[in-house]
C-alpha cells in the first residue's frame, strides 16, 4: 500500500516473492533498474534478530545481491534505535531498528 505511490510507475514490488527453494522474501523492490530485498522482522529477542539476519544473508546469496535492508521494529520500552551495518563473506545489510 506505502510502496505503490513511491514507485509510481517506475518500478514494481513483490510481497512475499517466492524463491526456488520454496522460501519466501517479504519485500523485492525493483526500482530504476535496481533491485532491493529487504526483511522486516518484529524484535522478540537478540537470538531472533541474528537467525533474521542470517535468512537475509541467505536471500542475498539467492538473487546475488550485495547490500540488503533489514527493518526491525522494535516495540520495547529501552529500544536502540537507528541504523547499524552488518557484513559478512562480502554481503552488507543496513538495519533500521524502530
Amino acid at each position: 500500500m506505502y510502496l505503490k505511490p513511491i514507485t509510481n510507475g517506475q518500478g514494481n514490488y513483490y510481497i512475499e516473492a517466492q524463491t526456488r527453494d520454496s522460501k519466501r522474501t517479504d519485500i523485492i523492490v525493483d526500482y530504476h533498474g535496481i533491485q532491493y530485498v529487504i526483511e522486516l522482522k518484529l524484535w522478540h529477542g537478540e537470538e531472533y534478530n541474528k537467525r533474521g539476519e542470517e535468512q537475509l544473508f541467505g536471500y542475498l546469496d539467492f538473487y546475488k545481491k550485495d547490500v540488503g535492508y533489514l527493518l526491525s521494529f522494535n516495540f520495547n520500552k529501552n529500544k536502540k534505535t537507528g541504523i547499524h551495518e552488518l557484513i559478512k563473506n562480502g554481503k552488507r545489510i543496513m538495519e533500521v531498528v524502530v
